[in-house]
């Protein structure tokens, strides 16, 4: 059994998305930010950083991971799968999941900080980092130009890329013109444990607070 500490990010939704494409028995923590809960002394415990999402794999001796890319690998270790099984196909995985960890994610989530959160526009901010994703996703497009999936095979590479690239509207980040990003999009959408795993935890309608709470935090 995992125990997956959360919140509806995602960051947070690549682990359910992982754990349902898996199919590995977990149970659901969701952390409340308005109530600080990701910075409390026990959850620390799992995550020095105090960010979400972590895990703790009850059957591997209580094993406490933590980051998402870091979590998604030990998963995919753990299971045999969402990884190619050749050592040149699995860092070409990998290469592709640091490309999001270390990209997609740090300036996509800067850019909605700016476009939606940050209490003074400043539109050269706001533009850096919405050229910068859409950059980005030009590098996205051009590498599923070539490829079905990042890593040739669906892997932990695009379970990391998809809850970001679905967000891109409200990152105020068009994929227009970008249409081999926008077939892989449609194709990772209709898996039905990609359409849970976005579900997990429920998103409370209208909750601007927890949000806000979460963008500006940029959580991983």
């Amino acid at each position: 059994m995992i125990d997956l500490y959360t919140a509806a990010t995602p960051n947070g939704h690549k682990v359910s998305i992982a754990l349902e494409e898996l199919g590995l028995p977990y149970q659901v923590h969701e952390l409340s930010f308005d109530l600080q809960q990701q910075k409390a002394p026990e959850f620390l415990k799992i995550n020095p950083n105090g960010r979400i999402p972590a895990i703790v794999d009850r059957d591997n001796d209580n094993f406490a991971v933590f980051e998402s890319g870091a979590i998604l690998h030990y998963l995919a270790e753990k299971t045999g799968k969402l990884l190619p099984a050749d050592a040149k196909g699995r860092s070409v995985a990998l290469q592709w999941l640091m490309f999001q960890m270390s990209g997609v994610g740090p300036m996509q989530g800067q850019a909605n900080v700016f476009y939606r959160y940050f209490p003074e526009k400043i539109p050269a901010a706001i533009t850096r980092y919405q050229n910068e994703t859409r950059r980005l996703y030009e590098v996205l497009n051009s590498r599923l130009e070539e490829v079905e999936y990042l890593a040739g095979e669906y892997s932990i590479a695009d379970i990391a890329t998809y809850p970001w690239v679905a967000i891109h509207d409200w990152s105020g980040v068009s994929v227009d013109a970008l249409p081999a990003l926008q077939r892989w999009m449609d194709a990772v959408a209709a898996r039905p444990a990609v359409q849970k795993g976005l579900c997990i935890p429920v998103r409370a309608e209208a909750d601007e607070s927890s949000l806000k709470t979460a963008q500006t935090m940029l959580v991983k």
